[in-house]
Protein backbone atom coordinates (compact mmCIF):
# COMPACT_ATOMS: atom_id res chain seq x y z
CA UNK A 1 0.00 0.00 0.00
CA UNK A 2 1.31 3.41 -0.97
CA UNK A 3 1.68 5.79 1.97
CA UNK A 4 1.18 9.50 1.39
CA UNK A 5 2.17 12.47 3.52
CA UNK A 6 0.88 16.02 3.47
CA UNK A 7 3.35 18.69 2.37
CA UNK A 8 1.00 21.64 2.04
CA UNK A 9 -2.56 22.88 1.77
CA UNK A 10 -4.49 24.73 -0.94
CA UNK A 11 -5.63 27.96 0.65
CA UNK A 12 -7.09 29.79 -2.34
CA UNK A 13 -6.67 30.43 -6.05
CA UNK A 14 -4.21 32.83 -7.70
CA UNK A 15 -5.16 34.40 -11.02
CA UNK A 16 -7.74 33.19 -13.52
CA UNK A 17 -5.73 30.26 -14.90
CA UNK A 18 -6.48 28.09 -11.84
CA UNK A 19 -3.14 28.31 -10.05
CA UNK A 20 -3.37 27.32 -6.38
CA UNK A 21 -2.14 29.53 -3.54
CA UNK A 22 -0.76 27.02 -1.04
CA UNK A 23 0.72 26.99 2.42
CA UNK A 24 3.63 24.59 2.81
CA UNK A 25 5.99 23.07 5.33
CA UNK A 26 9.21 22.68 3.33
CA UNK A 27 10.14 24.90 0.37
CA UNK A 28 12.65 22.38 -1.05
CA UNK A 29 9.99 19.67 -1.28
CA UNK A 30 7.38 22.05 -2.74
CA UNK A 31 9.83 23.45 -5.31
CA UNK A 32 10.50 19.95 -6.68
CA UNK A 33 6.94 18.65 -6.86
CA UNK A 34 6.07 16.61 -9.94
CA UNK A 35 3.09 14.44 -9.04
CA UNK A 36 0.73 15.18 -6.13
CA UNK A 37 -2.56 13.95 -4.75
CA UNK A 38 -5.43 16.22 -3.76
CA UNK A 39 -8.35 15.06 -1.69
CA UNK A 40 -11.94 15.72 -2.77
CA UNK A 41 -15.00 14.15 -1.16
CA UNK A 42 -12.81 11.59 0.59
CA UNK A 43 -11.05 10.44 -2.58
CA UNK A 44 -7.47 11.26 -3.53
CA UNK A 45 -6.94 12.34 -7.12
CA UNK A 46 -3.59 12.50 -8.90
CA UNK A 47 -2.33 15.75 -10.48
CA UNK A 48 0.78 16.74 -12.42
CA UNK A 49 2.55 19.89 -11.27
CA UNK A 50 3.24 22.21 -14.20
CA UNK A 51 5.03 24.95 -12.25
CA UNK A 52 5.78 26.21 -8.74
CA UNK A 53 6.57 29.82 -7.88
CA UNK A 54 6.96 31.45 -4.50
CA UNK A 55 5.28 34.71 -3.52
CA UNK A 56 5.62 36.11 0.00
CA UNK A 57 5.08 33.09 2.31
CA UNK A 58 3.04 31.06 -0.17
CA UNK A 59 3.65 28.68 -3.04
CA UNK A 60 1.78 29.31 -6.29
CA UNK A 61 1.24 25.90 -7.87
CA UNK A 62 -0.10 25.37 -11.38
CA UNK A 63 -1.47 21.90 -12.12
CA UNK A 64 -1.59 20.61 -15.71
CA UNK A 65 -5.13 19.27 -15.26
CA UNK A 66 -6.61 22.49 -13.80
CA UNK A 67 -7.06 25.50 -16.09
CA UNK A 68 -9.58 27.77 -14.38
CA UNK A 69 -10.69 29.04 -10.99
CA UNK A 70 -13.87 26.95 -11.26
CA UNK A 71 -11.83 23.76 -11.73
CA UNK A 72 -9.66 24.58 -8.69
CA UNK A 73 -12.37 25.72 -6.25
CA UNK A 74 -13.53 22.18 -5.29
CA UNK A 75 -9.99 21.56 -3.97
CA UNK A 76 -9.81 24.71 -1.83
CA UNK A 77 -8.87 23.56 1.69
CA UNK A 78 -7.42 20.27 0.42
CA UNK A 79 -4.12 18.99 1.68
CA UNK A 80 -1.41 18.38 -0.90
CA UNK A 81 -0.08 14.84 -0.58
CA UNK A 82 2.97 13.15 -2.06
CA UNK A 83 4.30 9.62 -1.88
CA UNK A 84 6.27 9.21 1.36
CA UNK A 85 8.92 7.07 -0.38
CA UNK A 86 9.61 9.96 -2.77
CA UNK A 87 10.43 12.25 0.15
CA UNK A 88 12.45 9.64 2.04
CA UNK A 89 14.63 8.92 -0.99
CA UNK A 90 15.63 12.59 -1.21
CA UNK A 91 16.68 12.86 2.44
CA UNK A 92 20.35 12.91 3.45
CA UNK A 93 21.64 10.26 5.87
CA UNK A 94 21.17 12.47 8.94
CA UNK A 95 17.75 13.79 7.82
CA UNK A 96 14.35 12.32 8.63
CA UNK A 97 10.69 13.22 8.61
CA UNK A 98 9.29 14.88 11.72
CA UNK A 99 6.52 12.26 11.84
CA UNK A 100 9.21 9.56 12.22
CA UNK A 101 10.04 10.97 15.68
CA UNK A 102 6.61 10.01 17.04
CA UNK A 103 6.94 6.86 19.15
CA UNK A 104 10.71 7.10 19.68
CA UNK A 105 12.08 6.57 23.17
CA UNK A 106 13.91 9.53 24.73
CA UNK A 107 16.96 8.78 26.88
CA UNK A 108 19.31 10.95 28.94
CA UNK A 109 23.15 10.76 28.94
CA UNK A 110 23.07 7.86 31.43
CA UNK A 111 20.86 5.87 29.05
CA UNK A 112 17.92 6.21 31.47
CA UNK A 113 14.53 6.30 29.78
CA UNK A 114 12.90 9.73 30.06
CA UNK A 115 9.77 8.82 28.13
CA UNK A 116 8.23 8.44 24.68
CA UNK A 117 7.80 11.18 22.08
CA UNK A 118 4.07 11.48 21.36
CA UNK A 119 3.97 14.75 19.39
CA UNK A 120 6.13 17.38 17.72
CA UNK A 121 4.86 20.95 17.80
CA UNK A 122 6.11 24.05 16.03
CA UNK A 123 6.38 27.29 17.96
CA UNK A 124 7.76 30.42 16.29
CA UNK A 125 9.54 28.25 13.74
CA UNK A 126 11.13 25.97 16.37
CA UNK A 127 10.11 22.36 16.79
CA UNK A 128 9.27 21.15 20.29
CA UNK A 129 9.38 17.46 21.26
CA UNK A 130 6.45 16.47 23.48
CA UNK A 131 7.39 13.53 25.68
CA UNK A 132 5.14 11.39 27.85
CA UNK A 133 7.19 10.56 30.98
CA UNK A 134 8.18 6.91 31.46
CA UNK A 135 6.99 6.83 35.03
CA UNK A 136 5.12 8.83 37.63
CA UNK A 137 4.02 12.29 36.55
CA UNK A 138 1.37 12.56 33.85
CA UNK A 139 2.64 15.99 32.81
CA UNK A 140 4.19 16.14 29.37
CA UNK A 141 7.82 17.14 29.04
CA UNK A 142 8.56 19.76 26.38
CA UNK A 143 12.05 19.74 24.86
CA UNK A 144 13.32 22.21 22.23
CA UNK A 145 14.40 20.18 19.22
CA UNK A 146 17.87 21.66 18.77
CA UNK A 147 21.10 19.76 18.09
CA UNK A 148 22.68 21.15 21.29
CA UNK A 149 19.90 19.57 23.39
CA UNK A 150 19.04 16.56 21.20
CA UNK A 151 22.43 15.54 19.76
CA UNK A 152 21.44 12.00 18.69
CA UNK A 153 18.40 10.84 16.72
CA UNK A 154 18.52 7.18 15.72
CA UNK A 155 15.39 6.29 13.77
CA UNK A 156 16.50 2.66 13.25
CA UNK A 157 17.05 2.06 16.98
CA UNK A 158 13.93 4.11 17.78
CA UNK A 159 15.70 6.39 20.23
CA UNK A 160 16.81 9.96 20.82
CA UNK A 161 19.37 11.22 23.30
CA UNK A 162 18.50 14.33 25.28
CA UNK A 163 21.31 16.24 26.95
CA UNK A 164 20.18 17.19 30.43
CA UNK A 165 20.07 20.94 30.94
CA UNK A 166 19.24 22.37 34.36
CA UNK A 167 15.54 23.15 34.66
CA UNK A 168 14.63 21.28 31.45
CA UNK A 169 13.99 17.79 32.85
Amino acid sequence: MEENISVGKILNFHGIQGAAKAGYSNSDIIANLKKVFLSREGKKESFTVQSVNFHKNFALIKFKEINSIDELLPYKGSNIYIDKKEVESSLDEDEFLIEDLIGLNAFDNNDDLIGVIFDVRTSNGNDILCIKPAEGDDKEILIPFAREIVPVVDIKKKKVLIKPIEGLL
